[in-house]
């Protein structure tokens, strides 16, 4: 099959594109680089099968050709990371909703199957884990910018299900639970990468809120998996699936692992959440995937743990690292 994967130069969007590229199909890549890196897609540019293009998705003529010559669509191009969600909440919203939009108005005409990437943070502020496909979104106060990625993703997750149940475009939701892996960069907020590079450079490990939060960390190779296995899904088509690892950890314990893994003298400081971000910033005690749906379906199942995922990163990381 030919795929093309917008925001393939990022973090997810390489490891999906080597994956593809490994079961023989074509790829072919759009990317602005706003955040993502064009060294993620070096080592693949000698591939026969494999193209990319630096450009937006906005670029509407561009986009409907490469969608013209594609059989499926795997959109992850979206403003992410807290850092930068809080601080630029125009360009999140604008991202994530029209570069969406655009995606489904040329794919409908040519009726491509397409597979967006949405979050687990459009289940904002529920208490109740394991969070359930079906369960109420609670998002907060239009006046804290930290909703506006789940607003606008959540928005995303709307409209693709309107295009389904209107238009009949094959569709498929993910909401990804905190993909972690080799590539991801700290810099826009993502916890393990900043974590890491703060264990490895000797700096004070820095933990926002008190650190009692805890969250569920997937692999990156276990949830390109399971998007590539609910594309040979029609079953999947019209249908929402968390994807990630349903194993909990709080903040404190994981830069705790971090910091034993890295053999760190680092200190772990705590900084307060309107210090790290901003004034009233609102954040979810718990983030849990319910993985039984994508389960029953594809018989899936994370097959990479919290320890390993850590030792991952500290690898790639430390082999990026200039000697200090």
């Amino acid at each position: 099959m030919k795929f093309l994967i917008t925001g393939g130069a990022g973090f997810i969007g390489s490891h999906m594109a080597e994956n593809l590229l490994s079961q023989g199909h074509r790829v072919f890549v759009i990317d602005d680089l706003s955040t993502g890196v064009i060294e993620n897609i070096d080592h693949l540019k000698d591939n026969p099968d494999f193209a990319y293009s630096i450009d937006s998705v906005e670029n509407e003529p561009a986009l409907a050709e490469h969608i013209d010559r594609c059989d499926v669509i795997v959109h992850l191009a979206a403003a992410v990371g807290v850092k930068l969600i809080v601080e630029s909440p125009v360009r999140t919203i604008e991202t994530n909703v029209h570069g969406t939009e655009i995606v489904l108005r040329y794919a409908a005409k040519k009726r491509k199957l397409v597979l967006i990437a949405s979050t687990s943070e459009v289940y904002g502020k529920r208490t109740t884990v394991p969070f359930n496909e079906d369960s109420d979104l609670i998002l907060g106060s239009p006046q804290q910018h930290r909703w506006a990625y789940a607003c606008s993703k959540a928005i995303d997750e709307f409209l693709g299900l309107a295009y389904w149940k209107e238009q009949r475009l094959p569709v498929i939701i993910t909401r990804l639970f905190n993909t972690v892996g080799p590539r991801q960069i700290g810099r826009y907020g993502m916890v393990i990468p900043s974590l890491v590079q703060q264990a490895i450079r000797g700096e004070p490990i820095t933990v926002f809120g008190d650190g009692s939060q805890t969250r569920s960390f997937g692999d990156v190779s276990d949830v390109v998996r399971a998007m590539i296995g609910l594309v040979n899904e029609p079953r999947a088509i019209g249908e929402i699936f968390n994807i990630g690892n349903d194993e909990e950890v709080s903040i404190n314990r994981l830069a705790e692992m971090v910091k034993e893994l890295t053999g760190s003298t680092s200190e772990i400081v705590t900084i307060p959440y309107d210090q790290a971000y901003e004034a009233g910033f609102e954040d979810m005690p718990r983030r849990v995937p319910d993985l039984r749906k994508v389960r029953a379906l594809i018989d899936w199942h994370p097959q990479v743990g919290l320890r390993e995922i850590l030792t991952r990163v500290i690898e790639h990381m430390r082999a990026r690292e200039p000697a200090r």
